[in-house]
């Protein structure tokens, strides 16, 4: 158990990572889209679905982008459905047999107190270690996987168009960055206030 979550750990460790440079490299005459005061980064050249040019810690002349955003999609995917299954809970709605009248919080540290919360951990690790580790690999090593590919489509939405396919692709990030922005917004209120939904009082 404890080398799978030391593997999954290491899956968060950039692989392939470009050399360190002694500045950020920036395109001299243009201007970043997102920050207009800063040059536009070298490497944020608008072909990844969200790209608009951000990254004022220069982070995309360091690491891969094509391992960046498949981190970002990751997180961004987690939080939708945490976002989501947070604010449910608060409502009251469980799954079946699952016990009632707690919030999110309480659910939380009571998993943690009787041990579910390690079970769950130890089952994320697995599929991590399993499936996301192999295919981030293969990716770096150039076989041509877009980041964040798992090949899960059932409804087939992707496969509609290119342009359907690249709008979606765009707001997939768009609302995974809102969805880690609100999750950690609802978590911290929630705390601080000991309210559940909507969180603000």
């Amino acid at each position: 158990m404890y080398s799978a979550l030391v593997l999954s750990a290491l899956s968060f460790s950039a692989p392939m990572a470009r050399p360190m440079r002694s500045g950020v490299t920036m395109m001299a005459g243009e201007k970043s889209a997102s920050i207009p005061f800063l040059p536009k980064p070298e490497a944020l050249d608008g072909t990844l679905p969200g790209d608009v040019g951000f990254d004022p810690l220069g982070l995309s002349s360091t690491f891969d982008l094509k391992w960046m955003q498949e981190a970002e999609l990751k997180h961004g995917r987690l939080c939708m459905l945490a976002t989501l299954g947070f604010v449910v809970t608060d409502l009251g709605i469980t799954a079946p047999g699952a016990p009632t009248g707690f919030s999110s919080v309480a659910a939380h540290d009571m998993a943690v107190e009787k041990g579910a919360m390690y079970v769950l951990l130890f089952a994320a690790s697995v599929i991590e270690v399993c499936a996301g580790v192999p295919a981030v690999e293969q990716m770096m090593k150039g076989s041509g996987r877009a980041p964040g590919d798992f090949a899960f489509d059932p409804l087939g939405f992707s496969k509609k168009d290119a342009a359907a396919a690249k709008r979606l692709a765009v707001n997939e990030v768009k609302n995974g960055r809102l969805a880690m922005l609100a999750f950690s917004g609802m978590v911290t209120q929630a705390v601080l206030t000991g309210h559940g939904f909507p969180y603000l009082y």
